[in-house]
């Protein structure tokens, strides 16, 4: 099997861990018989020659060895080995993409690796051929995805996959040879219409429910006109079907429990994966279908099975999160799951909920009846690092319900509070007020200049902020003039501590002498924008907000131009230095740190002049480049009020939007609903004001 490895120079390549010489032993480590060190092994080859899909010039040398494990039958695993090869071949799509940065452009060394890659697995292209016949099932299903991506011809792969599709019994290698008629229609239009008619047989009775399901996915990915009118109700029917007949996973070999990547993604797969892969291919397929899916996702979460609605609510963060849609039966069937005593389908629903803020009030009474029946989630405990807040008191309190107030409370007379309960206070308004006197006294326990002050004190700040708590003000005082003049995060401390004094306005007078004294350091900025605040003297800030414009530091110069634009016209003075940073426009993108800057520029020159034609282009051309310079933006409109109408056409445009400008395909974050909805509420005020 490894004849000729021993000739290969292994020293003078590269991994992602430096010099590839231990390669060998992972090719090996692959054919051992202990499935401990297999598995081992596989990490390794994933790990560092493929290390997040990277390609080395040790990962060109690996290919060939590769394919002489996969074709030994006496080797185990060896789907894990004909995955690995797709993988390092890519799938056609992605690997430009991968390849290129879009404000650096591409990487010429990375696409030359990734076409090397390619060459490489599709020069071998055969073998997957004959695999596709293998006795182990496991060997089959990987190959029918690989042997679609590889060859040459696709002629004649679809007559393999016709034929295996004939005389193949395992459901696990069926629903791959789907996938991959699905894969051969999308890539190749010529022979397309074949591949639609055998995938249309897959959807017919007295096929089993699976992968009657499976081959409806893959219409909707490829010939989504020829799904039946009945789309959804079909397909939850067919899941019940399926789910109803679904027995335990047959007992495979005994699988190791290694402490490594491979063995850990292994045990975080859903108990019915293969379920939840049917189920999310659908979904990704019907894209922007937004009323379909929704219907689809409520029939998931209304079914009697545990798997079924588990899976649908990890997969419903994707839809909450890509697409805007009423959800608002969807979020409450969620809740519902927090009755479940499963704990993972309960610790499920209250993960995505608390992803959803606002958005999760339909949960509220579910949420808020975990909440009074297990007190001992209010706090989670971690091995390392500090407790959080627990899960459902979280997404309680960020959905906004005042019920989180008085557990909220409670934490904070216990023993353990945990630093990120002042985090949720601002989504509570004034209904947090009775928390106030509780989160100064801890505010008032923050040392100054600590490891953690920026830990424990700035969500504190910004909780009091909110609620304007005026008595909170000496409190920011001692952390704006006790302690080490220099200890790191004071920046950031300080900023939040003076975001606190320029919320009280007039009241917080007393404080001048020492926000005053702060404008010559690093926290100039805030430090002005807070006296400003106070006092409303543009003589006294203008200086300050003038010297950090014209600095080096492009993150100041943007927070400097944001306090000009709230001055208005009392910033006329710094007019002339705007302009400069909007600059003119030209065809063509924006580096991406100007882009901010000139966005942040002209919204400040518009607030100041009232005159909008240098600014225009400017923050039209940002709002179409970069998403995420649209809240800003759209706050710019809405504090031009009636003079903010020559952009409501682009504020009237994102409302009638499908899609969440947050999105990114294959990806969410926690808190892209949160801001996707903050866009919204701020384009439908503005619009409603002009």
């Amino acid at each position: 099997m490894f004849t000729g490895m021993d000739e290969v120079d292994w020293a003078s390549m590269r991994h992602a861990y430096g010099s590839a010489e231990d390669v060998p032993a992972l090719l090996r480590g692959l054919a051992s018989a202990d499935p401990a060190e297999r598995e081992i092994a596989l990490d390794g080859m994933y790990g560092a020659v493929h290390h997040q899909g990277d390609v080395y010039d040790s990962t060109l040398a690996c290919v060939p060895f590769l394919f002489v494990l996969a074709g030994h039958e006496e080797v185990r695993d060896r789907g894990g080995i004909v995955e690995l090869l797709v993988s390092i071949g890519g799938d056609g799509e992605a690997y430009e993409t991968e390849a290129g940065d879009p404000d650096s452009g591409p990487d010429p060394d990375m696409a030359a690796s990734y076409a090397m890659a390619r060459a490489a697995v599709r020069a071998s292209a055969p073998v997957f051929a004959r695999l596709t016949g293998d006795a182990d099932p496991g060997v089959r299903r990987a190959a029918a995805a690989a042997v679609v991506r590889f060859s040459a011809e696709p002629a004649p792969v679809l007559g393999l996959l016709r034929e295996r599709i004939t005389v193949e019994r395992e459901d696990e290698v069926l629903l791959a040879l789907t996938e991959a008629l699905g894969f051969l229609a999308r890539h190749h239009p010529g022979h397309a219409a074949e591949a639609v008619g055998l995938l249309m047989t897959q959807c017919a009775p007295p096929l089993p429910p699976g992968l009657r399901l499976a081959a409806l996915g893959q219409l909707a990915g490829c010939a989504p006109d020829l799904l039946p009118a009945d789309l959804v109700p079909t397909a939850v029917a067919l899941l019940r079907d399926r789910s109803r007949h679904r027995t335990a996973a047959p007992a495979g070999p005994d699988r190791p429990d290694t402490d490594t990547l491979v063995g850990r993604l292994r045990r975080l797969r859903p108990s019915d994966d293969e379920g939840n892969q049917l189920l999310r291919t659908l979904h990704t397929a019907l894209g922007g279908r937004v009323t379909d899916r929704i219907a689809l996702l409520n029939g998931q979460l209304s079914s009697p099975d545990t798997a079924d609605r588990c899976n649908a609510v990890w997969m419903s963060s994707g839809l909450f999160g890509e697409w805007r849609g009423d959800y608002a039966t969807s979020v409450a069937l969620i809740g519902v799951q927090l009755r479940a005593d499963e704990d993972h389908l309960r610790d499920a629903a209250t993960s995505v909920l608390e992803g959803l803020f606002a958005l999760a009030a339909p949960a509220a009474d579910d949420l808020h009846a975990l909440v009074v029946a297990r007190p001992d989630l209010w706090v989670r405990r971690w091995e390392h690092g500090a407790p959080t807040l627990g899960g459902p008191l979280k997404a309680l309190a960020r959905s906004g319900d005042p019920r989180a107030v008085p557990a909220l409370a409670q934490v904070l007379a216990g023993p353990v509070v945990p630093p990120d309960l002042g985090r949720v206070v601002p989504h509570l308004g004034r209904a947090a007020e009775p928390l106030a006197p509780a989160l100064r006294e801890l505010l008032a326990g923050v040392p100054v200049g600590a490891p953690d002050t920026y830990d424990r004190g700035v969500p504190l700040l910004n909780a009091l902020a909110e609620l304007g708590d005026a008595e909170s003000l000496p409190l920011a005082l001692r952390l704006l003039s006790g302690g080490p003049r220099e200890y790191v995060s004071r920046r950031y401390v300080e900023a939040s501590a003076l975001r606190l004094l320029g919320g009280y306005g007039a009241v917080a007078r007393e404080a001048a002498p020492v926000v005053r004294g702060l404008l010559d350091g690093e926290s100039a900025v805030a430090a002005a924008d807070a006296l400003w605040a106070i006092e409303g003297d543009a003589e006294a800030v203008l200086p300050a907000l003038m010297r950090e414009l014209s600095g080096g530091d492009t993150y100041r110069r943007k927070e400097a131009a944001e306090v000009l634009g709230r001055l208005g016209a009392a910033a006329g003075p710094a007019a002339a230095r705007l302009r400069r940073m909007v600059g003119r426009s030209g065809a063509g993108p924006v580096e991406a740190s100007k882009l901010w800057e000139r966005t942040t520029a002209g919204c400040a020159l518009w607030r100041i002049t009232g005159d909008p034609e240098r600014a225009l282009p400017v923050l039209r051309g940002a709002w179409a480049q970069n998403a995420h310079t649209r809240v800003p933006i759209a706050e710019c409109v809405a504090a031009l009020g009636a003079a903010g109408l020559p952009l409501h056409d682009l504020l009237r445009a994102e409302l009638a939007a499908a899609r969440r400008h947050t999105a990114r395909p294959g990806e969410y974050a926690s808190h892209d609903v949160y801001t996707d909805e903050r866009l919204l509420r701020v384009c439908r005020e503005a619009v409603a004001a002009g």
